[in-house]
């Protein structure tokens, strides 16, 4: 089994830290869920960078997966989280990368997972903008499912237990540890590998008052103004954390 993940900060991990600064995510915990579960050998390489767009993942990414040597058995794609938050959304452009996506991995014969990531729009400002972009990204993986029997779709995005602040990092733009392991095992039963379902227990933190909000803003807000303002993303200058195959110990 070759897997290899493409996307942005979703599947890159960020939100699952490891000690040495680095990051996990449910992307490496499906490779070690497959290398669990499998007589055979797993590599694995993930080609995904945080900040990127749905273009550059479905065409440089999508690309560069697919030259991978040996190909893969197995791509999961996600990507159009960091369109929906810019201008210049374009829903019939969005469909036509996702499509190319698609249709290269088919024509590879490689299986294709695709992966919505959750809806964190309660918590975000300019929210309801981001839940109308996302609502026509589903409509557009739901046809593109109806038309490919083949095609594997994870609708994260409409799992109302993941939209629980519990699973998400003090940024709420990403997952924490228990929301990436919870996607983790949506992925591995998708793939017929059956994982138990991690759920948080019941009860989240009361709202954040005046100051909390203001701190908030000022820590994660007003920097990303200050990069769209200076056309800078978070990725610029980082590489893929795995970008050749790799051997998964279960």
């Amino acid at each position: 089994m070759r897997y290899v993940a493409i996307g942005d900060s979703f599947t890159e991990g960020v939100g699952d830290p490891l000690p040495d600064g680095r990051v996990r995510g449910w992307a490496d915990l499906v490779a070690h869920g497959l290398a669990t579960a499998s007589d055979e050998p797993v590599h694995y390489a993930n080609l995904a960078i945080r900040g990127r767009l749905l273009e550059p993942i479905a065409t440089e990414q999508c690309d560069a997966a697919l030259a991978l040597d040996p190909l893969p058995d197995l791509i999961t794609f996600n990507g159009s989280g960091n369109d929906m938050m810019r201008s210049g959304w374009d829903r019939a452009r969005i469909e036509s990368l996702v499509r190319r996506v698609v249709d290269r991995t088919a024509e590879a014969g490689v299986r294709l997972v695709i992966l919505s990531g959750p809806d964190p729009t309660a918590r975000l400002p300019r929210g309801e903008m981001f839940s109308r972009r996302a609502d026509e990204l589903m409509d557009i993986v739901d046809g593109l499912t109806d038309e490919h029997d083949d095609l594997t779709f994870v609708d994260n995005y409409r799992d109302r237990e993941m939209r629980r602040a519990a699973y998400w990092d003090t940024d709420r733009l990403h997952l924490n540890p228990l929301g990436h392991s919870r996607v983790a095992a949506r992925v591995l039963t998708a793939l017929e590998v059956p994982t138990d379902l991690p759920t948080a227990p019941e009860g989240d933190p009361a709202r954040p008052g005046a100051l909390a909000e203001a701190a908030y803003v000022g820590r994660y807000v007003l920097p990303w103004i200050g990069r769209r303002l200076t056309r800078r993303s978070s990725g610029d200058g980082r590489v893929p954390k795995q970008p050749e195959w790799s051997l998964v110990e279960a």
